[in-house]
Protein backbone atom coordinates (compact mmCIF):
# COMPACT_ATOMS: atom_id res chain seq x y z
CA UNK A 1 0.00 0.00 0.00
CA UNK A 2 1.27 3.66 -0.94
CA UNK A 3 0.30 6.80 0.19
CA UNK A 4 0.42 9.87 -2.04
CA UNK A 5 1.70 12.99 -0.26
CA UNK A 6 -0.09 16.37 -1.62
CA UNK A 7 2.55 18.14 -4.28
CA UNK A 8 4.67 14.90 -4.50
CA UNK A 9 4.68 13.03 -7.93
CA UNK A 10 5.96 9.98 -6.20
CA UNK A 11 3.94 7.48 -3.85
CA UNK A 12 5.95 6.64 -0.77
CA UNK A 13 5.01 3.40 0.82
CA UNK A 14 3.64 3.62 4.06
CA UNK A 15 3.96 0.93 6.82
CA UNK A 16 3.83 -2.48 5.74
CA UNK A 17 0.66 -4.25 7.31
CA UNK A 18 3.22 -7.15 8.49
CA UNK A 19 5.03 -4.63 10.94
CA UNK A 20 3.05 -5.43 13.64
CA UNK A 21 2.64 -9.56 14.46
CA UNK A 22 0.82 -10.51 17.77
CA UNK A 23 3.09 -13.00 19.29
CA UNK A 24 3.16 -16.29 17.29
CA UNK A 25 5.25 -19.40 17.18
CA UNK A 26 8.01 -19.90 15.15
CA UNK A 27 9.40 -23.69 15.50
CA UNK A 28 7.80 -24.06 18.92
CA UNK A 29 9.35 -20.76 19.84
CA UNK A 30 7.59 -17.83 21.16
CA UNK A 31 8.28 -14.89 19.22
CA UNK A 32 7.88 -11.25 21.30
CA UNK A 33 6.32 -7.37 19.98
CA UNK A 34 9.32 -6.07 22.33
CA UNK A 35 12.67 -6.44 20.15
CA UNK A 36 14.10 -5.41 23.38
CA UNK A 37 12.70 -7.23 25.93
CA UNK A 38 16.32 -9.15 26.46
CA UNK A 39 17.32 -5.80 27.11
CA UNK A 40 14.91 -5.07 29.60
CA UNK A 41 14.91 -8.14 31.34
CA UNK A 42 18.65 -7.36 31.77
CA UNK A 43 17.85 -3.99 33.19
CA UNK A 44 15.23 -5.44 35.20
CA UNK A 45 17.30 -7.89 37.24
CA UNK A 46 20.42 -4.83 37.28
CA UNK A 47 17.79 -2.76 39.28
CA UNK A 48 16.65 -5.82 41.50
CA UNK A 49 20.62 -6.48 42.57
CA UNK A 50 20.67 -2.66 42.67
CA UNK A 51 18.02 -2.62 45.48
CA UNK A 52 19.12 -5.83 47.36
CA UNK A 53 22.69 -3.69 47.62
CA UNK A 54 20.65 -1.34 49.08
CA UNK A 55 19.11 -3.59 51.58
CA UNK A 56 21.58 -5.23 52.78
CA UNK A 57 23.57 -1.97 53.09
CA UNK A 58 20.60 -0.34 55.13
CA UNK A 59 20.98 -3.95 57.05
CA UNK A 60 24.50 -3.39 58.08
CA UNK A 61 24.46 0.13 59.32
CA UNK A 62 21.25 -0.61 61.43
CA UNK A 63 23.72 -3.77 62.92
CA UNK A 64 26.31 -0.70 62.70
CA UNK A 65 24.17 1.87 64.52
CA UNK A 66 23.35 -0.55 67.21
CA UNK A 67 27.17 -2.13 67.87
CA UNK A 68 28.87 1.07 67.98
CA UNK A 69 28.65 2.31 71.61
CA UNK A 70 31.03 -0.98 71.52
CA UNK A 71 33.14 0.92 70.56
CA UNK A 72 33.21 3.42 72.90
CA UNK A 73 35.49 3.77 75.94
CA UNK A 74 34.46 1.63 78.65
CA UNK A 75 35.10 4.50 81.15
CA UNK A 76 32.45 6.59 79.60
CA UNK A 77 29.15 6.62 81.45
CA UNK A 78 26.18 5.36 78.53
CA UNK A 79 23.06 4.02 79.55
CA UNK A 80 21.27 2.35 77.02
CA UNK A 81 20.03 5.19 75.25
CA UNK A 82 17.66 4.47 72.12
CA UNK A 83 20.43 3.73 69.57
CA UNK A 84 18.98 0.73 69.32
CA UNK A 85 15.67 1.68 68.06
CA UNK A 86 17.34 3.55 65.32
CA UNK A 87 19.36 0.18 64.35
CA UNK A 88 16.15 -1.37 64.24
CA UNK A 89 14.38 0.95 62.34
CA UNK A 90 17.61 0.61 59.30
CA UNK A 91 17.23 -3.21 59.73
CA UNK A 92 13.62 -3.18 59.42
CA UNK A 93 13.83 -0.56 56.28
CA UNK A 94 16.69 -2.93 54.79
CA UNK A 95 14.25 -6.01 55.11
CA UNK A 96 11.17 -4.44 53.86
CA UNK A 97 13.47 -3.04 50.86
CA UNK A 98 15.03 -6.69 49.97
CA UNK A 99 11.44 -7.91 49.68
CA UNK A 100 9.75 -5.10 47.68
CA UNK A 101 12.68 -5.94 45.60
CA UNK A 102 12.07 -9.31 44.88
CA UNK A 103 8.09 -8.58 44.58
CA UNK A 104 8.76 -5.18 42.16
CA UNK A 105 11.35 -7.65 40.02
CA UNK A 106 8.60 -10.41 39.01
CA UNK A 107 6.16 -7.75 38.59
CA UNK A 108 8.59 -5.50 35.91
CA UNK A 109 9.15 -8.99 34.81
CA UNK A 110 5.48 -9.61 34.22
CA UNK A 111 4.83 -6.50 32.56
CA UNK A 112 7.98 -6.64 30.10
CA UNK A 113 6.29 -10.18 29.14
CA UNK A 114 3.14 -8.85 28.31
CA UNK A 115 4.83 -5.70 26.74
CA UNK A 116 2.68 -3.43 29.03
CA UNK A 117 5.16 -2.18 31.54
CA UNK A 118 4.58 1.51 32.77
CA UNK A 119 7.22 3.23 34.88
CA UNK A 120 5.86 4.16 38.70
CA UNK A 121 6.97 6.89 40.79
CA UNK A 122 5.58 5.88 43.74
CA UNK A 123 8.44 3.34 44.83
CA UNK A 124 11.22 6.21 43.86
CA UNK A 125 9.23 8.75 46.41
CA UNK A 126 8.13 6.39 49.28
CA UNK A 127 11.70 4.74 49.46
CA UNK A 128 13.43 8.69 49.50
CA UNK A 129 10.97 9.90 51.49
CA UNK A 130 11.98 6.90 54.23
CA UNK A 131 15.32 6.95 53.78
CA UNK A 132 15.54 10.78 54.50
CA UNK A 133 13.72 10.53 57.43
CA UNK A 134 16.11 7.84 58.74
CA UNK A 135 19.07 9.85 57.78
CA UNK A 136 17.88 12.90 59.68
CA UNK A 137 17.15 10.34 63.02
CA UNK A 138 20.61 9.67 62.76
CA UNK A 139 21.93 13.50 62.17
CA UNK A 140 19.99 14.13 65.70
CA UNK A 141 21.20 10.91 66.93
CA UNK A 142 24.95 11.74 66.57
CA UNK A 143 24.15 15.20 67.38
CA UNK A 144 23.05 14.41 70.80
CA UNK A 145 26.13 12.57 71.69
CA UNK A 146 27.75 14.27 74.45
CA UNK A 147 31.10 15.60 73.51
CA UNK A 148 32.72 14.96 77.02
CA UNK A 149 32.69 11.42 75.87
CA UNK A 150 35.48 11.76 73.51
CA UNK A 151 37.59 13.25 75.46
CA UNK A 152 37.91 10.31 78.18
CA UNK A 153 41.79 9.25 78.25
CA UNK A 154 42.55 5.93 78.96
CA UNK A 155 45.81 4.84 80.81
CA UNK A 156 46.99 1.17 80.53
Amino acid sequence: MTTALPGDSQPTPSAPDSAVKPAESVAGRRTHLNPNRIRDHLANERTYLSWMRSGISLLGFGVLIVRIRWLRPPLAPQGPGNGWKLGLAFSVVGLISVALSAWHYFAVRDDIERDTYEPSDRWVLLSSLVLVVLGACVVVYVFNVPFDVFNVVLVE
